[in-house]
């Protein structure tokens, strides 16, 4: 194996996905394999799908870095907003791991797409404090404090007008809602803002699937805070699991 190419896995609420990336260059060297999240979303199901990944990329054995949709502390994963409340305390490491016959390295799942923008994407030599929010199924956050990550901040489960914020302002919610993007726009303009009060970041930048219709709500955007969309698009969460496994087996030498 060449050690600047690590599989990257991506979970999320309704697709798991994996990629070979160049973790040297920050660069996706494969098409991207997408496969449904099994329902119910419980370790063994999601077992299987991972390795199903991993079988189709002739990986058995190898480094593996995992973008997992929890809090996640040394492996373990400590919440699970949008997957089965049976992986909490569960080690993400080593049911992948058993499940794949490979090391496995978990980090929640927007620190990774961070830890992509900030290495490769629109957060590289960014100073001061960055919020990055990933556009999703729920509201992610990644924050850094001069390239320095706070890892698990969870910033989607802040209270914004009596709800939970990204139950008033995630993609799903959009869909649900039948909203445009203008209009949801005018909603993530007041989460934003609410960050913005709360802790002056210098720098948001917006990353996930949303993100890729920057375009469509970029004029709601009434903060006083530069915005960056995330320039990796999709393939953020990939890069920055890849790239957390690398540095994650560099600490270990």
């Amino acid at each position: 194996m060449k050690n600047d190419i690590i599989l990257g896995i991506d979970i999320g609420a309704s697709a798991i996905k994996g990629a070979l990336i160049d973790v040297k260059k920050g660069k996706q060297l494969t098409d991207r394999l997408r496969l449904l999240t099994p329902d119910p979303a419980v370790p063994e199901a999601m077992g299987e799908v991972v390795n199903t990944i991993v079988k189709e990329f002739k990986w058995q054995g190898k480094p593996i870095g995992c973008g997992f949709p929890a809090i996640v502390k040394n492996g373990v994963a400590h919440s699970a907003a949008n997957i089965d409340k049976s992986w909490i305390g569960t080690n993400i490491e080593k049911e992948f791991g058993k499940a794949t016959g490979c090391p496995v390295y978990a980090v929640n799942d927007a620190d990774a797409a961070g830890i992509s923008s900030l290495y490769f994407g629109a957060g590289k030599k960014a100073k001061g404090l960055v919020i990055l929010i990933t556009i999703g199924s729920g509201l992610g956050s990644a924050v850094f404090i001069n390239g320095t990550l706070i890892p698990n901040t969870e910033l989607g489960h802040l209270y914004l007008g009596g709800r939970i914020a990204e139950h008033y302002a995630s993609a799903k919610t959009r869909e649900e809602n039948n909203m445009t993007w203008n209009d949801w726009g005018k909603r993530f303009n007041k989460y934003l803002r609410h960050l913005d009060r709360l802790f002056s970041p210098d720098l948001f930048i917006l990353g996930g699937g949303g993100s890729n219709k920057y375009d469509e709500f970029a004029d709601r955007l009434k903060v006083n805070v530069p915005i960056k969309p995330e320039t990796l698009l999709n393939r953020a969460g990939l890069v920055g699991a890849a790239y957390y496994a690398k540095l994650q087996l560099k600490s270990k030498k």
